[in-house]
C-alpha cells in the first residue's frame, strides 16, 4: 500500500478533505482511504447525482438478483443523502463499481450503521471493498462518530474473513432470522440470521488493519465444536476450554444452489453452537479461514 506521506504527492482519489484542526485518527483515516483507492485503482467518493444514485441501486439489484425488490430504492439513497447520511460509491474510470450505504444510529451519532455495501463481480479481487470501507471510516471519522455497525451472514466465510480480519471489526451479536425472509438470488428461502459487528474506528488493531495488517487469530489449541466433513455437512463436537472454534462451509452460495436442505442444516448447526455461545457470554475473537470462528469463554 502507498505510504502517506506518497498519497499526498498524487492525484486526489478521494473527496475527502484532510483538516489539520480535526482529530489527528481522522486525519490519518483520510490518508489511509486515499491509499487504499489507489491500490485498488479506483475513486471513491459520496454520491448525490440522480445518475449515480441510479446505477448504484442498479449495481445492488445485480448483485442480490432481486428485480421485484431492490434491497434499496433510489428514492431512499436520495433521502439518506440529504439528510447528512452516508452514501458513497467507487468508480473505475466513469463506471460506478462499488456503493456503499450506512446511517447514523440511534443515540444520536455514537454510530452510523453501515446498511448495505457491494462490488461489482466484475472488479472483486482488486480490494474496492477495503477502499470503500476505509473511505467510510474516513468519512464517519470527519464527522466526529468512532463506531460503525453492521450485520453479515455469519455462514459466509468470505464476509467473515473480511470483516472481522481484513478490517478487525468485532463481532458482538447474534440474530436469528434479522430480515426475515428475503427471497432473493443469494439468500434463497433460507433464515436471514446474521451477526452484528462493531468496527472500532481508532483502536490499535482497525487502525493496523487499515494500514494493511489484517488482524490475525492463533487457533493452537482451540477445540473444535462445529467442524465440517469432508462433504461439506456440518458436525457438531464437544470440546472444553475457554477457546473453542465453530466451523461453517466453505460456500454457502454454491450450497444453497446445489443442495437447499444442507444448507438449512447448517444455518441451524451454526445458529445453535455459534449463537448458542454468545449468547451465554463468549465472545468472537476472530475468523480463521480454515478453521472459522475462535470464540474465548473467559468463565472456562
Amino acid at each position: 500500500m502507498t505510504g502517506p506521506d506518497r498519497v499526498t504527492s498524487l492525484p486526489p482519489v478521494t473527496d475527502l478533505d484532510r483538516a489539520a484542526q480535526a482529530d489527528p485518527r481522522a486525519d490519518q483515516a483520510v490518508l489511509a482511504a486515499a491509499a487504499a483507492a489507489r491500490a485498488a485503482g479506483v475513486r471513491v467518493r459520496e454520491i448525490t447525482a440522480a445518475a449515480d444514485l441510479d446505477a448504484a441501486v442498479r449495481l445492488f439489484k445485480r448483485i442480490w438478483r432481486r428485480d421485484q425488490n431492490p434491497p434499496v430504492t433510489t428514492e431512499l439513497l436520495r433521502a439518506f443523502g440529504k439528510a447528512g447520511n452516508y452514501v458513497g460509491a467507487a468508480f473505475d474510470g466513469d463506471e460506478l463499481v462499488g456503493a456503499c450505504v450506512g446511517f447514523f444510529a440511534a443515540p444520536a451519532h455514537e454510530a452510523l450503521h453501515s446498511h448495505i455495501a457491494g462490488v461489482a463481480p466484475a472488479v472483486r479481487g482488486r480490494q474496492v471493498g477495503f477502499a470503500l470501507k476505509l473511505h467510510q471510516r474516513a468519512w464517519t471519522l470527519l464527522r466526529g462518530t468512532a463506531v460503525i455497525a453492521w450485520t453479515f451472514d455469519p455462514l459466509v466465510s468470505r464476509n467473515a474473513y473480511f470483516n472481522l480480519a481484513k478490517l478487525a471489526a468485532d463481532a458482538v451479536e447474534y440474530l436469528p432470522n434479522f430480515y426475515g425472509y428475503l427471497h432473493d438470488g443469494v439468500n434463497g428461502d433460507d433464515d436471514s440470521d446474521r451477526l452484528l459487528v462493531r468496527w472500532r474506528l481508532t483502536t490499535p488493531p482497525v487502525v493496523a488493519a487499515c494500514a494493511g495488517v489484517p488482524r490475525s487469530i492463533d487457533t493452537g489449541g482451540a477445540g473444535v465444536v462445529l467442524a465440517s466433513t469432508d462433504l461439506d455437512r456440518p458436525r457438531p463436537a464437544t470440546a472444553t476450554g475457554p477457546r473453542l472454534l465453530v466451523g461453517v462451509p466453505r460456500d454457502v452460495e454454491a450450497l444453497r444452489a446445489r443442495d437447499p436442505g444442507l444448507a438449512t442444516r447448517w444455518r441451524l448447526a451454526v445458529r445453535d453452537t455459534l449463537g448458542g455461545l454468545l449468547t451465554g457470554g463468549a465472545r468472537v475473537a476472530g475468523f480463521d479461514r480454515r478453521g472459522g470462528y475462535v470464540v474465548t469463554r473467559e468463565d472456562s
